[in-house]
């Protein structure tokens, strides 16, 4: 009966040990992917602040990836700000399609240089961010409930109740 009971003990803590890491590994900010211009791609946009419009509603941070994919005659410079700003053509571009992975933190900027499109709107503005990851020191005193905690709070009480009626079942 002893080993039993150690057996349904040491299967309990590994179950723990399995829940409580994935309560953990839903807290860690993941990378993303983005279709620079959603459903548009890179291309003149209806309105000169589609893009910026766009980026507005995003935060990228570093490790996030940026597709730029265009058909018909377009292109992709990287610029500087006051290139970006006064639409300079610059004899460097990349053809489609382009994936970007930001190397730091900072402010990347990007124009077409074909025509007038820049001015038209083609351009975007980037702003990468350092992931803020806190530590057990820094987390405040009572963290926010979300569903993802309440979830692995509600599965680890489902396993101790099914372990202990286990549990009681053999003790009878």
């Amino acid at each position: 009966m002893g080993s039993r009971m150690n057996m349904i003990i040491g299967c309990l803590i590994v179950v723990v040990a399995l829940v409580l890491n994935g309560a953990s590994a839903a807290t860690v900010t993941s990378t993303g992917d983005y279709k620079v211009g959603d459903s548009l791609g890179w291309d003149v946009p209806p309105n000169t602040s589609y893009y910026s419009d766009w980026a507005s509603t995003q935060t990228f941070f570093l490790g996030d990836k940026f597709f730029f994919n265009w058909t018909g005659t377009h292109n992709l410079a990287g610029v500087s700000k006051a290139d970006y700003d006064n639409c300079t053509k610059v004899s460097s571009y990349i053809g489609s399609p382009v994936t970007f992975t930001p190397p730091s933190a900072g402010s990347y900027y990007f124009i077409c240089t074909v025509n007038d499109h820049c001015e038209r709107g083609q351009k975007l503005a980037l702003t990468i961010s350092t992931p803020n990851f806190t530590t057990v020191s820094e987390s405040p005193a009572e963290p926010p409930i979300s569903s993802a905690s309440s979830l692995t709070v509600g599965a680890l009480f489902a396993v101790l109740s099914t372990a202990a009626i286990s549990f009681q079942t053999y003790m009878i």
